[in-house]
């Protein structure tokens, strides 16, 4: 088994003749700065590149001067401590904006592009969020009517934004504020039904970076990608690691989500060195010969279960990375190789070994440690650890002191992190699945209740209750139950629209089932396991008026076939639209490959995106499919 060059694994404790327990330290580690590193760079190497932006370079200097503006402007209105929401997309401008609140001390809330306008307003009743970021016209109503203070950010380049401003409310606003001490906040499902935010300090961050400086070898020269979601905490890795260590960020295109072989031209096209991805958006490119002209040295991949490992043609050094928003990204990783003599290996990978400064402990149900080769819940200590969560009382529950048997030096709390997983003799984990009602969809992970509090909210629903189906590739896919109020007669399709607001792309449902009620365990409680099974018999409801398939043309046959067998949604129909009928990125991505190893055809996700329906996207098939007659 490959280990990774800087891990290692200290002797559980405590010792004795009985089996070692399941506890795993990292190597050691001291917190350092992060904005410090950064202007460092900025001082050393003005020059360097620290954007690139398609045809426009943005310099350490520029990127300084940039920033040190932005703060000027919101220096008046947003003090120290104070969460700032931020609305932008991957971009020179969220670059500057995220060095931009460091600098003034102020707490980066990244919120997405477009988050949806209810989930907004769930986000500052809970919390004192002093003002929102981004473009005036898809910021939430309250936003787009209040007080706007203008700011010099880029609006050119990937993903730019038309216009920028600080968008200021006279609402009350919530009270949870950051804890003292936060360079960051993200937001994680909610068991409540509301999302809830955890807070990170600049030091476990730093301690994460350090790894990756010295894991990756990132440096002056190379290209680092910003390509995960806004809303979720990778992307901080990602846009941190380059800004410390002299290198340069690459905005990703909003298309290499949805298309892998868009992803890989990408890292050809920009010349990347160094990529962090969502293992769903990998596991596509693993299925098919790696490309042999890239310049990228080392993908991190994390966010789901890998279920195979990276092939001897594949060039560069892969990370199965493992880390919960609570341990600051990051947590464990195992390395891999083309080289490697299990390279190919079609079976899942271990999630690895603990990272500098961080402390494994397996526990079983009370909270004691678990022999080596033995299952239980992974909790993590050690400098990764976050602040804590914004609510005080959440944050006593789940960082929790250690074991009271376990001697563990400098280790005054431990995150239950909810996950089942087995340490293996070399400290390394392999990772089983989740304890709880948890579960990630797309490697977002997901609370069932959230989703069905959404649809709760909605006058005509009177109870609903949430299901996870998987393939028999693992990947999941959620279906929401829905009991009608009385009177009410909801249509599906209207059910999901109205949840959009409230809910992430990866937690919407890709079906909706009306039911007159829900079948109940011996103990009384929703059988759940039962309403998955009742899904899997009989699929979900039609959304539209269906075709017979015997009727349609050979693309239109395979490309029904193919949403319908991805969604787990026998109903669709030729006249449904792609994102419509529940389509995600990654269902994106499985489709077009599904199309081009079948027919040969490699059509993209913007075609895919821009056709009026499922019919419309067979015909573009049929049409690349068939040769044009000689002379024409």
């Amino acid at each position: 088994m490959t280990q990774s060059p800087t891990a290692v694994v200290l002797p559980a404790t405590p010792t004795g003749t009985g089996p070692e327990l399941s506890v795993a330290h990292g190597p050691s580690a001291e917190p350092t700065g992060v904005l410090a590193r950064f202007e460092d760079w900025a001082r050393r190497t003005p020059q360097a590149p620290a954007t690139i932006d398609r045809t426009q370079i943005w310099t350490y200097q520029d990127l300084d001067a940039a920033a040190e503006l932005v703060a000027a402007d919101l220096a008046d209105r947003v003090r120290t401590g104070d969460l700032v929401g931020v609305c932008l997309d991957r971009s020179t401008a969220l670059v500057v904006t995220a060095v931009a609140l460091a600098r003034l001390g102020a707490v980066y809330l990244p919120l997405g592009p477009r988050p949806g306008e209810r989930r907004i307003q769930a986000v500052t009743e809970d919390l004192d969020v002093a003002c929102l970021i981004g473009d005036p016209g898809v910021l939430p109503e309250e936003h787009r009517s209040g007080e706007h203070v203008p700011l010099p950010l880029p609006t050119s380049g990937v993903n730019a934004p038309a216009a920028a401003v600080a968008a200021f409310t006279d609402s009350v606003r919530g009270t949870r504020r950051a804890p003292e001490g936060a360079l960051y906040a993200v937001l994680t499902s909610g068991s409540t039904g509301r999302p809830k935010a955890v807070a990170v300090a600049e030091p476990s961050l730093s301690v994460a970076l350090d790894w990756y400086r010295a894991e990756t070898g990132l440096a002056p020269g190379d290209r680092q990608s910003l390509l995960i979601g806004v809303a979720f905490d990778p992307h901080l890795l990602e846009l941190w690691a380059a800004l410390t260590s002299g290198a340069a960020l690459v905005p990703a295109p909003d298309d290499t989500r949805w298309d892998s072989h868009v992803l890989t031209d990408w890292w050809r096209d920009t010349g990347l060195t160094h990529a962090v991805a969502a293992t769903p958006t990998v596991e596509p490119l693993l299925d098919r010969p790696w490309p042999q002209d890239l310049k990228l040295r080392h993908l991190v991949v994390g966010g789901d279960r890998m279920r195979r490992r990276p092939g001897t043609d594949v060039t560069a050094t892969v990370h199965n990375a493992y880390g919960p928003a609570e341990a600051t990204v990051v947590t464990t990783t195992h390395t891999m190789r083309g080289t490697d003599p299990e390279a190919g290996d079609p079976t899942p990978p271990p999630i690895g070994t603990a990272l500098p400064g961080v402390t494994l402990v397996v526990t079983d149900d009370g909270g004691r440690p678990v022999a080596r080769g033995q299952e239980g819940e992974l909790r993590v200590g050690g400098h990764c650890l976050a602040l804590g969560y914004l609510d005080p009382e959440l944050t006593a529950r789940r960082f929790t002191p250690p074991p009271q048997e376990l001697a563990l030096p400098a280790i005054d709390r431990l995150y239950r992190t909810g996950d089942r997983v087995r340490m293996n003799a070399d400290g390394s984990l392999d990772f089983l699945g989740r304890l709880d009602d948890q579960v990630k969809i797309s490697g977002v992970r997901i609370e069932p209740v959230e989703v069905e509090a959404a649809f709760e909210q909605d006058p005509r629903v009177r109870t609903a209750v949430v299901t996870v189906l998987r393939d028999s590739s693992g990947h999941g896919r959620l279906v929401a139950h829905v009991r009608a109020a009385d009177g009410a007669e909801p249509a599906a399709g209207d059910l999901l629209d109205a949840v959009r607001s409230w809910l992430p792309e990866q937690a919407v449902p890709t079906a909706v089932r009306i039911v007159d009620g829900f079948p109940l365990d011996a103990n009384g409680k929703v059988d759940r396991p039962a309403l998955a099974a009742r899904a899997r018999a009989t699929g979900a409801p039609r959304t539209a008026t269906t075709d017979d398939p015997t009727d349609a043309t050979a693309s239109e046959r395979l490309v029904l076939a193919t949403v319908r067998d991805l969604l787990g949604r026998p109903g669709i129909g030729l006249d449904d639209h792609f994102t419509d009928a529940g389509g995600t990125s990654v269902v994106a991505a499985r489709l077009l490959a599904t199309v081009e190893r079948e027919t040969g055809v490699r059509l993209r996700a913007p075609e895919l995106l821009r056709s009026a329906d499922l019919r419309a996207f067979a015909a573009l098939l049929d049409q690349r499919r068939t040769p044009r007659p000689e002379g024409a």
